[in-house]
């Protein structure tokens, strides 16, 4: 929680009438940003595929051609032709490791409240060498017990970026001092990447695949 935050709870325990206001429009900002029954906008079945959107499909291999994410974003063949490659660059290419690229994209569909994102992603998670326990904790944040130097300061990185939308010089030199600047690059366009398709998935109302577990209790 932020200081005008913590500023604007403060007033309105002390009876600041618009502090009070503040705080009730934020719950309904909240509660208008439930996740959808329903999509919006369905999933592309196999037999409209035309050629060119079986093509695009076909860029992450059989799986990736029944997720509804591809699926729904395949609907605009000149976007998802060259969003599929960005995709494929940061998460086939990108020059973190994988450990620590899915610590990024967990926290930062966490932060977004995608379920989608966090379901599909906790499980690439675990192959990508984090445990349960940890994925989990993910959900706490960086200042959560348990998390080694370098995964806090990677994680408090994510919420500065998603907060402020930019990395304090304190984090930034933690991070530079453990990673390269191909690699902050590559951070930065991975929480800028997730963050953008966590509000397309929300918004277009994209359903968990079957079997996909969404945000633990």
């Amino acid at each position: 929680m932020n200081s005008v935050w913590k500023n604007t709870i403060r007033m309105a325990i002390n009876g600041n009438r618009l502090a009070v206001l503040i705080i009730g429009f934020s719950f309904i900002q909240t509660a208008n940003a439930q996740p959808l029954s329903e999509p919006r906008i369905q999933p592309l079945p196999e037999s409209e595929w035309n050629e060119t959107q079986r093509e695009i499909l076909s860029t992450f291999g059989q799986r990736a051609q029944s997720l509804n994410v591809f699926t729904t974003i395949a609907r605009h063949e000149e976007l998802a032709r060259d969003w599929f490659e960005f995709t494929r660059q940061l998460l086939g290419e990108t020059s973190l490791p994988l450990r620590e690229r899915e610590l990024v994209i967990l926290r930062t569909g966490w932060l977004c409240q995608s379920e989608y994102e966090w379901g599909q992603h906790s499980l690439i998670a675990l192959n990508a060498g984090l445990s349960e326990e940890e994925v989990l904790r993910v959900a706490t944040g960086p200042d959560a017990a348990g998390w080694n130097d370098q995964d806090s300061l990677l994680l408090r990185a994510v919420d500065e970026l998603s907060e402020n939308k930019f990395v304090s010089d304190a984090s930034w030199s933690g991070l530079a001092e453990i990673y390269s600047e191909k690699q902050m690059i590559d951070l930065v366009f991975t929480v800028g990447q997730y963050t953008m398709l966590s509000m397309a998935l929300k918004t277009f109302g994209v359903q968990l695949d079957g079997g996909l577990a969404g945000f633990p209790d």
